[in-house]
């Protein structure tokens, strides 16, 4: 038994305390994260190639370590995909982490039924103005002012990937990508929901905020909404008027009487199944107006899945 336990023995690959190299630069596509001692930044095993406990596969991409093919010591493992959906795209299905090339631009990635892409050409930045002249200054000068900085930075956004299930869109030279909107922040009263989106003048990837309300904060909701006989479940409502929506100690100008999602007699939960997006002007006292968009909600589905408000992890 000693030297069955000798010989399954893990070899140690974390040491501590910490000792980081420089904080490497990853290729377009692949994440940088914490490594899994939780020292280093790293970049993140792609499926294939080996892992272990110090070295992560890319956990963006539903990759996972693989250890079975080590047996019985469990200490390297081959980065894999995890079991899940596929992904349609302008009618061509792809199986989980198949990468494919729908066009000479783009190369994109099906990841547990969303779609991923990266430009093929990444821009030559050693063709630029500030590039062109770099040699008639000391080692290590630039001549570039701060704008011309900013302008060859904002290039690196049109390498930033977003995933979404939903087919991409050309428009004006820019792939419009948006990933999904993040769940309501609050299941009763205004919440914030994000997305993260390029589409805009610039073609930057950006984060975008709107006000959510799925339900009123009520003590007992059951008395507001009549649940049909017979039914178990009510999906939509509206309470009996108009009223002026509360965010941050301001008051919106105008009255709404918004939809709001319902509630069931069993364990099952309502949510936004339709909605579309409106801006809404508050008035603070003595500070003013600001404007936010707002997600109106058109019609809410009853379902089984009832997962907690920003709990990225629970469709896994």
């Amino acid at each position: 038994p000693s030297e069955t336990g000798e010989a399954h023995q893990r070899k140690e690959v974390c040491h501590w305390p910490c000792r980081c190299p420089p904080v490497p630069t990853c290729t377009p596509g692949v994440s940088l994260v914490k490594d899994g001692c939780g020292c280093c930044k790293v970049c993140a095993k792609q499926s294939g190639e080996t892992c272990n406990e110090a070295d992560i596969c890319d956990p963006h991409k539903g990759l996972y370590c693989d250890y079975s093919e080590d047996e019985p010591r469990y200490e390297t493992g081959v980065c894999a995909y995890l079991v899940a959906v596929g992904c349609e795209l302008n009618g061509v299905y792809y199986v989980n982490g198949q990468t494919f090339q729908p066009n000479s631009l783009y190369k994109c990635l099906c990841v547990s039924g969303a779609i991923g892409c990266t430009p093929v050409f990444t821009p030559r930045l050693a063709a630029s103005p500030c590039a062109r002249v770099m040699g008639r200054k000391k080692p290590g000068q630039s001549i570039c002012g701060l704008g011309q900085h900013k302008q060859l930075q904002s290039t690196n956004y049109r390498l930033m990937s977003a995933y979404r299930s939903l087919p991409l869109v050309l428009k004006k030279k820019c792939l419009v990508q948006a990933t999904p909107w993040t769940p309501c922040s609050r299941t009763c009263g205004i919440g914030i929901s994000s997305r993260v989106t390029n589409e805009n003048r610039k073609c930057e990837m950006k984060k975008e905020k709107r006000l959510c309300f799925i339900q009123p904060c009520l003590t007992n909701i059951l008395k507001t909404i009549k649940i049909p006989k017979g039914k178990t479940c009510q999906p939509t409502f509206q309470l009996p008027t108009a009223e002026k929506l509360i965010f941050s100690g301001c008051s919106t100008t105008q009255s709404y009487k918004l939809t709001f999602c319902g509630v069931c007699l069993d364990k099952r939960c309502c949510i936004p199944n339709k909605s579309k997006m409106i801006t809404v002007q508050f008035e603070c006292p003595n500070e003013g107006f600001f404007k936010w968009k707002m997600m109106w909600i058109t019609s809410c589905v009853c379902q089984r899945i009832c997962s907690a408000p920003g709990d990225i992890f629970s469709e896994l």
